[in-house]
């Protein structure tokens, strides 16, 4: 049995050490079938630096997150969805993560805030070795790669010919969708 959490965040910067989430989206995936997903927007952890750039991509304020929930509940939220399908006590039943460069990016954001819950058991819940859907399109899409003006998630859909709406990229939902889209075509 394959079990998937297809996910993207928004964050507040680039850092994962200094930076938070305040957007998390996520797809569970067994064997194919999309069980459930879920799209939450939390405020960033209150010690998180807000780097107006960041928000700016995201289309969002500071502002805004006065209406998201807390970064704890949005956690507790999170590891409510994932307990529904793993047995975090058992070793050999977990989710792949899977992401557009979740391995250099997200990865790392996900684990921080785990830590910054107090749960040091990320790997309880995920594999150690996830899925980059940028690292499977680039062996896809390896012999058009030189025509293409960047590898970013829009580029990447639209060359595999999944129709892009410009207005709705960087919201974590919409770019989750894409994700998985982009997936499906290279499996």
């Amino acid at each position: 049995m394959s079990k998937l959490f297809v996910y993207d965040l928004e964050t507040t910067g680039v850092k994962y050490w200094k930076n938070g989430i305040h957007q998390i989206s996520g797809m569970v995936v067994i064997d194919g079938e999309v069980k459930e997903t879920i799209n939450l927007k939390v405020q960033p952890n209150p010690k998180a630096v807000i780097e107006p750039e960041a928000l700016a991509v995201a289309n969002v304020t500071e502002e805004d997150f006065k209406g998201y929930m807390p970064f704890q509940a949005g956690y507790v939220e999170l590891v409510k969805v994932l307990s529904k399908y793993v047995d975090k006590f058992n070793k050999k039943d977990k989710f792949f993560l899977c992401g557009y460069n979740n391995a250099s990016f997200d990865n790392d954001f996900l684990r921080a805030l785990f830590v910054q819950n107090n749960d040091n058991y990320f790997g309880s819940w995920f594999w150690s070795n996830s899925i980059d859907v940028m690292v499977l399109a680039t062996v896809h899409l390896m012999s058009n790669r030189k025509k293409m003006e960047n590898f970013k998630l829009k580029t990447v859909a639209q060359e595999m010919g999944i129709e892009v709406d410009e207005a709705k990229l960087h919201d974590a939902k919409y770019d989750l969708e894409l994700t998985y889209q982009i997936y499906q075509k290279i499996v």
